[in-house]
């Protein structure tokens, strides 16, 4: 029997590549998640788009069922006790895999305004007990988006996939 040439097997195999992955992005949960692809990061077939602030978040198809944690963050003044606190959103991306019993590592995702962001950036405020303040993911034109210091410091489950989650740089703001 006469192989197919390379060509005919290329396609075939091509063909085969874009149904598994409109089979994935079909089968993607959630209302505020959408399928993406040509984003920066290689990582992810899953995305979780928030329209409010501005920002799209790149997960691995082994991520399809993630829910999200809505909470907030408090700074407080470090040289003034008296100043009033400042507050702001946090929205935690929860693994599917996630239990009570088994907790496994949140990708916690805080949100700045710019005057917020200078605040902590000049030392004016802290959002946690640790010595340095959070890390910058991306910004765009109204927040500036972070991970809080230590997220990962209690190496939880999954906590080295978030690592390599996270250096794929998966936040794109719009």
């Amino acid at each position: 029997m006469k192989r197919p040439s390379l060509s005919v097997r290329f396609a075939g195999a091509l063909l085969s590549l874009v149904a598994g992955v409109h089979l994935q992005f079909a089968q993607a949960q959630g209302t505020k998640s959408s399928p993406s692809l040509g984003r920066r990061s290689t990582i992810g077939s899953i995305t979780y788009t928030n329209r409010e602030y501005g920002f799209r978040f790149a997960l691995p198809s082994t991520w399809k069922g993630y829910s999200i944690v809505v909470g907030s963050w408090t700074g407080r003044a470090i040289d003034e006790p008296a100043a009033p606190a400042e507050h702001g959103p946090e929205f935690s991306v929860r693994n599917p895999r996630w239990t009570q019993t088994t907790p496994y590592q949140d990708i916690p995702i805080l949100v700045f305004t710019h005057k917020q962001w200078t605040l902590v950036s000049q030392e004016k405020i802290a959002v946690s007990a640790a010595p340095f303040g959070p890390t910058e993911l991306g910004r765009n034109a109204g927040y500036i988006f972070a991970l809080p210091p230590r997220y990962n410091y209690a190496f939880p489950q999954g906590y080295k996939e978030v690592e390599r989650i996270i250096a794929s740089h998966p936040l794109h703001p719009f």
